[in-house]
Parts: C-alpha cells; structure tokens; sequence
C-alpha cells in the first residue's frame, strides 16, 4: 500500500462544507472520487425549512441520491465547468433537477411534482456549460429510478467509458470512472464492500481536494429581473393580491414580491 494513502484515509465530516477527494488507483488505471454528504445534506434541509419546503420521502431521499452523483461527477470533471442535470420520469410523474459549479463550490436542486409532462421513457439531459463556449447538452434514456444507475448508464452513453457508483454508509458516496488501459476484471468485479478498501488494498495517489456546499445564489434581487415583463400588466399578475409568492427555478425557494418591488425595480 503506498504512503500516499494516508493523506486521503479516515475522511470526517467537515461543519460547513464536503469534502470531495479525486485519487488516482495506480495500477489499476481508474479514477476514484469519493465524498461524505452530511454537511451538503445538512445545507440542503436547512434550506427546505427556511422555505417551508417539504417532498415525499422517496423523492427526497433520490434528490439527495442525484446532488451527491453530480457532485462526484462534477469533481471528475474540468474545473471550469457547471453542469445541471434533469431527470424526466413517468411514474412517478417528477422532474428532478440538480445543477452544481466547481468554481462556485456548489451544488443545489429541487423537485417539479406539478405540471409535469409525461414522456414516453425516462430520460436524463445534462447541460455542460463553460465560459466562452455554447452549452453542450445530452440526453440519456435511464430505465429506473435510481439516481445511481442513472449515472453508470450517462458515463457509458455520454462519456464513452465506464463507470460504478457506491452509496456506503453514514452519507458516504464513491464513483469509479475507467481511464484508457483500464484493469477491466478488477473493475468488473466491485462491490460496496471492495470499494471501500481501495486505499487499503491498491497502490493510490490523490489528485485533488473540492469543496462543496449546498448554495443556490439566488436573491429577491435576483427574482426580480425575471418579472420585469410584467411591469405594464400588474393587475393582471397580481389579481388584487398585495403580494404574490414566485419560487426560485433551481432551488424552489419562495420569495414575496410586491407592486412596490416591481414599480421601483
């Protein structure tokens, strides 16, 4: 076992952000990137009390199972990219959304259960954009509703290669990505509990350290802007209400708006 993995073993939660370690498995020839969720997690319901949000608990726990994936994915990724994620379901009829940015160390998402359309299959699109550059997008057929096969089908689909990903124990998540000259029988044969020994059992080499939080940006100063074209027709947005409640596309938290804010934006 080399040295080099004693500075990325015994990985503890951290109070206000996660941990995301990217290690090279020498020999092997694969990337592993692996986290410990507690801090996004606790971020994220933080957010859904402060906005008096509240999903079904198997729509929640598969929204929490996608912003740890993208994560992961994100950290495999280029530093300058933000990717978002939409995944289009038939039963249950839900869109779940997630996007994240290394630069901006974050990672946010949020639920649509509400006038959703109903495609004829499941599907992911994932949107990369990079400064500078027209965003790239794919679509990918998932057949179940796991986010973690999700992400095993985008990297064979999309990426050209392979890839496995684990959800451990205590909040724990690792994705195995296949780099050129792969150990094809050694991948093939992961499981949870392999996976969890990689830095006992293979020579290793970390990479890189991110740090993410669970943060969307958004503002009612932000919220506004969105609205400006309703400025000639108040009356017709408002509907005799003092204020109405506008819900933020990526996160869902609700804002209140009033005329006034609208009149003096």
């Amino acid at each position: 076992m080399s040295e080099e993995n004693t500075q990325s073993d015994n990985m503890q939660p951290v109070e206000d952000f996660t941990k995301v370690e990217s290690i090279f498995v020498r020999e092997r020839n694969c990337l592993m990137v692996r986290a410990q969720f507690t801090p996004i997690y606790t971020g994220y319901y933080l957010h859904l009390m402060e906005h008096q949000l509240r999903y079904a608990n198997e729509l929640d726990a598969a929204l929490k199972d996608l912003m740890a994936v993208l994560t992961l994915h994100l950290t495999a990724r280029p530093w300058a990219e933000t990717i978002a994620w939409t995944a289009n379901l038939r039963a249950p009829r839900v869109n779940y959304f997630v996007t994240g940015s290394s630069t901006g160390e974050n990672i946010t998402g949020r639920l649509f259960t509400e006038d959703v359309r109903e495609p004829d299959r499941n599907l992911l699109y994932s949107q990369t954009l990079v400064a500078g550059h027209e965003p790239r997008t794919t679509t990918v057929h998932v057949e179940s509703n796991d986010p973690i096969d999700w992400i095993e089908h985008y990297y064979q689909q999309s990426e050209q290669r392979p890839a496995k990903c684990f959800r451990l124990d205590d909040e724990n998540y690792v994705l195995v990505a296949a780099q050129p000259d792969y150990d094809e029988e050694w991948f093939a044969a992961l499981d949870a509990e392999s996976v969890a020994k990689i830095s006992e059992q293979e020579q290793t080499k970390l990479l890189e350290t991110r740090k993410f939080q669970f943060n969307c940006g958004c503002s009612l100063e932000r919220i506004l802007p969105s609205l400006s074209s309703w400025k000639g027709k108040l009356d017709e947005l408002f509907q005799g209400e003092d204020v109405i409640r506008v819900n933020c596309p990526r996160c869902g938290a609700r804002y209140e708006v009033s005329r006034e804010m609208l009149e003096d934006a």
